[in-house]
């Protein structure tokens, strides 16, 4: 296949799985990029949900970033934080509000329903695929990869249940390790 390939059938599928998001998401009066950012403070891990984090993942400026999360917090939907060791960095976090909102929109069921139809061996080589061209597009382009922790290379596996970041050298929990991390390194 072909870049010119490529582009159109990912630039299709993207476009899909946005307009179903979009739908579900003006039914609670929200756009689609307030959507996404919703999408990521449910993923993400407690170094990575600051407005700087939200910014760098979703590509956009501090300031639509900014207007995004008012939104949300005004909306009740994510509350703010301030870092109890460094006065300066905000955490935000879902509310309960903000969790239901997701339930019904993520994954969209479109993208559910076509999963569904395919033979367990052509999602997991797919899904497999679509994790290297990402991870491939990211390198390339110098971006952040915002990996899963447990795949990091700072992700420290100390026997057990004990696990540690290399980087900040904190424990970390099961749930940490699942999370989305904007300081992911992925193996070389």
């Amino acid at each position: 296949m072909n870049a010119n390939e490529m582009y159109e059938y990912v630039e299709r599928i993207a476009n899909l799985i946005r307009t179903s998001v979009r739908k579900t998401g003006l039914a609670s009066g929200l756009q689609p990029v307030q959507m996404e950012a919703l999408h990521y403070l449910s993923r993400c891990n407690r170094y990575s949900n600051t407005p700087v984090a939200v910014a760098e993942f979703l590509g956009l400026t501090k300031g639509t970033v900014s207007q995004t999360l008012g939104v949300l917090e005004t909306n009740g939907l994510v509350k703010k934080e301030t870092d109890s060791r460094d006065r300066r960095v905000v955490h935000l976090h879902l509310t309960h509000e903000g969790e239901d909102v997701l339930q019904s929109s993520i994954p969209p069921t479109v993208l559910n329903s076509a999963l569904t139809v395919l033979p367990e061996g052509e999602r997991v080589q797919m899904e497999r695929s679509i994790e290297r061209l990402l991870l491939s597009l990211q390198r390339a382009n110098g971006l952040k990869t915002f990996g899963p922790c447990r795949t990091c290379v700072h992700h420290q596996h100390l026997g057990g249940a004990e696990r540690r970041c290399g980087l900040t050298r904190e424990m970390l929990s099961d749930g940490d390790a699942q999370k989305i991390c904007r300081e992911h390194l992925p193996p070389p």
